[in-house]
């Protein structure tokens, strides 16, 4: 009976640790279902405004990075809000100054426009800008001249989510799902819409594997954050 016991006492060791370790495995498969297979970059335009807290907010709740393209004037009045930007693990662009049409300008006023806000962002605590966006997505072979003069990549995107032409959180939630590895989509600080959307941009880049990453100086290609 003592050997049909402790028999009995093993089978039960054996069935509980069997358990355990597939309890265990089972809690690392989501681990691994949620590993990046690709990055993508979310980039917000003409900020900082009143908008920003929000959108910073709902980016960290469902743990997303982007780039904030900021205009120059917004950042030059709202310093605090390019802190904020940076303490919520975001990058900070240049946007140009005052968001003009950049070709129908002087090389001298195109110069203006992006220097004033490298000064403007870094003075606001959003360090030295690397990546430019010029308004509009216009730009020449002055634009671009100008912007490497200042250390900075043009970065246009491949998705627009037509936030700035009053698409719905429907419409800009399908943009992001046409997202593919390394591209960008345009999106707007200030849109109702598009804050709407930050959690199921969310998820929906998860279950494709796909991670908010930062975007390369080099490429100008989304990458796994530095």
């Amino acid at each position: 009976m003592a050997a049909t016991h402790r028999l009995a006492l093993l089978t039960a060791l054996v069935t509980a640790a069997a358990a355990t370790l597939s309890a265990a495995t089972a809690t690392a498969a989501p681990e691994r279902a949620a590993a990046c297979n690709g990055y993508v970059g979310l980039t917000f335009d003409d900020g900082p405004s009143g908008n920003t807290t929000r959108l910073l907010n709902a980016l960290r709740q469902n743990g997303l990075r982007a780039t904030m393209f900021n205009q120059g004037q917004y950042a030059a009045a709202n310093p605090s809000l390019v802190r904020s930007q940076v303490a919520a693990g975001m990058w900070v662009g240049n946007h140009s100054y005052t968001h003009p049409h950049l070709t129908r300008l002087s090389q001298a006023q195109i110069d203006s426009e992006i220097s004033r806000t490298q000064q403007a962002v870094a003075s606001a605590g959003g360090g030295t800008p690397k990546l430019f966006r010029p308004p509009y997505g216009e730009t020449n072979a002055t634009v671009k001249s100008v912007a490497a003069r200042h250390g900075l990549t043009e970065i246009i995107w491949q998705v627009d989510s037509q936030d700035w032409n009053g698409a719905s959180t429907d419409a800009i939630v399908q943009a992001a799902g046409r997202l593919t590895n390394g591209q960008v989509i345009l999106m707007h600080d200030w849109s109702a819409n598009t804050l709407a959307a930050v959690p199921r941009i969310a998820q929906g880049l998860t279950a494709r594997g796909l991670c908010a990453g930062m975007i390369s100086p080099q490429t100008g290609r989304a990458v796994a954050p530095g």
